[in-house]
């Protein structure tokens, strides 16, 4: 499930996927005028999703930096959020803390045998993590990946499932093991953001291992 805006609203998305941003940035991201940008803005800030800063950056004159707010960042679903939280909870209340995490880890080995097929009989690491990176993003992840100096890294800007990873934090050990049993054992999967940690965003180190 992939998330649109309006074009009305181009500055949610980006500063979802970019983080803070200042006016001129987000401008020439959304191919505007500055005075259309700071239209936009301004009008977002009204309806409460969005907020600004000032931040000092050297000699230079201080920046305004724009953010999402909470209701701003509450745009982006949170997959059946309230009953998932309430059968998590259940759960651990009428069948306890192992039946829980035997339902997780079930959950988990469909999704890892989900992705494992789909990169079936594809040999490059940067392959199997772009068809990794295209299954997360339809999800809802808003996920991507660039290239380092190290390897890779796999960012994903929202988390569709978030209320739920916070009532039980064994959907994110499930989500890491699932993300190294696709890739394999010829590299080392590191989570080194996590937005219940209160980062903006979950990403991912992927180093391949020296042989």
């Amino acid at each position: 499930m992939k998330i649109k805006f309006p074009d009305n609203e181009r500055a949610i998305w980006l500063l979802k996927t970019k983080g803070p941003s200042t006016l001129i940035a987000l401008a020439q991201a959304m191919n505007v005028t500055t005075e259309g940008a700071r239209f936009q803005l301004l009008k977002l800030a009204g309806e409460g999703l969005v907020t600004s800063s000032t931040a000092s950056k050297g000699r230079g004159r201080p920046q305004q930096i724009w953010t999402l707010t909470t209701l701003g960042n509450a745009r982006f679903p949170d997959t059946h959020a309230d009953l998932t939280v309430k059968l998590i909870e259940k759960t651990r209340e009428l069948l306890g803390e192992d039946a829980l995490n035997a339902v997780i880890e079930a959950n988990g080995l469909e999704t890892r045998n989900k992705y494992c097929n789909a990169v079936a009989g594809i040999n490059t690491i940067e392959d199997k993590i772009k068809i990794l990176v295209d299954l997360r993003d339809n999800e809802g992840y808003m996920a991507s990946y660039f290239e380092d100096e190290n390897g890779f890294m796999l960012i994903e800007n929202h988390c569709p499932i978030c209320a739920a990873a916070a009532a039980c934090v064994g959907f994110c050990k499930a989500e890491l093991n699932t993300f190294q049993a696709v890739l394999g054992d010829a590299v080392t999967v590191e989570r080194t953001d996590h937005i219940l940690a209160g980062a903006r965003r979950c990403a991912y180190k992927i180093t391949p291992n020296k042989a």
